[in-house]
């Protein structure tokens, strides 16, 4: 057989995800896992009862449509003029994917060329890298800093080259939590417009905001509608995250250039689960408001136990993740310290160290999720408080 490597060179060192690797550590060792975000309950049951109705009805059974059921496209174009007064045309500005993490792949490969420059907040979701080396582009990280991890935006303008194709953001920022204000939107757009440049905004948090932060798309912004692709999903806002129904939004030719990549990916996926999804969509204001309310009571419930367990705690403004440091303990090494914390205290946590391609950067972080169950968050405060005794 060949001596070439099996792997194509350009995913080298992207294995398995840490998400993977420490679930199965959780599993293993029987250690609460506020690793991987997802949560551990439903979503609404009226959402859920939608999809049982579209199973029994044979509605998705079959092939959707390949940009997406109607009645979803309709439902994505009217929530984005409900919340953000953004119009979009569910016929041509509207696609249905498998996940933000298809539309983000997909935007990646459609719009990339071997050479581009990608810049993109660091520390970022590891499919971010993945997508962007598939796509044979290069990534140039833009490095967020504790302890408010606010984008340096004279840092963002000399990192801007000719080879530069796009920028790709993340607000609310995973794993940060930081919230993009609209002054450094405005900031950001107006660097996009003088340099031509294509913006990917990554929104999956849109509805998870605390303390008075809320997210603005960029796609409101002058001269953005038109060089946006804003993608957004199901998971985080409905605790719906194994149905996989994500979308993205642009102008209809960046639309119809990532459709081009994305039939070739899955084509269609989650049937059923999409009329669901067009169901939630429509939800009352209420639930979005008490999601929120309760996702910050426990993001509170979580911060403070671990303040008190010792950690220095970064309080989020967004997501339902908490980014932590350990230099407290003594300790410098956060994957270290994520592999040894199961048998320490029975907690799983993700070492943020991933996150990055400079690893020091992020060295002694460690990452949490607070997406539980109020007693399982308070069985893990109990259990990290070993950690102070």
């Amino acid at each position: 057989m060949s001596a070439r490597p099996l792997l194509n060179r350009r995913l080298d060192g992207l294995g398995t995800t840490i998400f993977a690797e420490m679930s199965a550590l959780a599993t293993a060792t029987g250690a609460i896992n506020l690793g991987q975000g997802f949560p551990d309950t439903d979503g609404p049951d009226s959402v859920r009862e939608a999809a049982v109705r579209a199973l029994r009805d044979g509605r998705g059974n079959q092939y959707p449509p390949g940009p997406g059921i109607l009645e979803l496209r309709q439902a994505i174009a009217d929530h984005q003029r409900r919340f953000y007064d953004l119009s979009f045309d569910p016929d041509t500005e509207v696609l249905v994917t498998a996940g933000a993490t298809e539309a983000i792949a997909a935007t990646m490969l459609a719009l990339l060329e071997p050479g581009d420059e990608v810049i993109a907040f660091e520390p970022f979701y590891d499919s971010y890298a993945a997508c962007i080396a598939m796509a044979g582009a290069k990534r140039v990280p833009l490095t967020l800093r504790a302890p408010s991890f606010r984008p340096d935006l004279d840092e963002l303008r000399s990192k801007i080259t000719p080879r530069t194709r796009l920028l790709l953001l993340n607000t609310p920022h995973n794993p940060t939590g930081m919230v993009l204000t609209a002054e450094e939107q405005s900031a950001i757009a107006a660097l996009a417009v003088e340099h031509d440049l294509l913006v990917v905004t990554d929104e999956v948090y849109e509805h998870l905001t605390f303390d008075g932060a809320t997210h603005v798309p960029m796609a409101t912004f002058p001269g953005m509608r038109e060089r946006t692709v804003s993608i957004s999903s199901a998971g985080k806002t409905f605790s719906f995250t194994g149905w996989k129904v994500g979308w993205v939004m642009a102008d209809g030719p960046l639309v119809s250039a990532v459709r081009t990549a994305k039939q070739y990916l899955t084509y269609v996926s989650a049937g059923p689960f999409q009329y669901a999804i067009a169901e939630a969509l429509g939800l009352p204001d209420a639930y979005f408001d008490g999601f929120r309310t309760d996702l910050q009571r426990k993001r509170d419930l979580l911060g403070n136990g671990l303040r008190a367990a010792g950690f220095e705690v970064y309080q989020p403004e967004g997501t339902y993740f908490i980014t932590t440091d350990i230099t407290p303990f003594g300790e410098k090494d956060a994957y270290a310290f994520c592999r040894d914390l199961p048998e320490r205290c029975g907690v799983v946590a993700i070492p943020n160290s991933v996150f990055y391609d400079d690893p020091d950067a992020g060295r002694s972080q460690v990452r949490f999720t607070f997406c539980k169950r109020t007693v399982v968050l308070q069985e893990a405060v109990e259990r990290l408080g070993r950690l102070a005794r």
